[in-house]
């Protein structure tokens, strides 16, 4: 079963992505303090890590980064962001986001984000 951190602060946030992941079969661990966020993703060792952009006081580009930073490449999961505006895809990529979705995202276009690295079994 695939495994996904999210590291998101909003209820509806976290609700949408609960409900979208679910349906394939997701192991999905939830993390509200982005300074938490390399510790966290060397201990639960996920498959994704999706980030919302506007969480805690670091934001998804600085959490991204320092992910980045922290992980060695051989261990890296595949990083999504969840973006306000299709124009910060630009941030995203030079933060070294793998994928992002703009909000509010469908079940398919989140899917196809975690799921270019990563398949659902059934």
């Amino acid at each position: 079963m695939p495994s996904a951190l999210l590291i998101a602060d909003a209820t509806w946030i976290v609700n949408d992505i609960q409900a979208s992941l679910t349906h394939g079969d997701w192991r999905i661990e939830i993390l509200d303090d982005p300074a938490q966020s390399s510790a966290r993703v060397e201990e639960l060792d996920p498959d994704v890590v999706i980030v919302d952009l506007q969480v805690g006081s670091m934001g998804g580009m600085a959490v991204v980064r320092d992910i980045r930073a922290s992980i060695a490449p051989e261990g890296m999961p595949r990083l999504v962001i969840l973006l306000d505006r299709e124009v910060d895809g630009f941030l995203a990529r030079r933060a070294g986001a793998d994928a992002w979705v703009v909000k509010p995202f469908t079940d398919h276009e989140l899917r196809l984000a975690v799921g270019n690295m990563v398949t659902p079994t059934s």
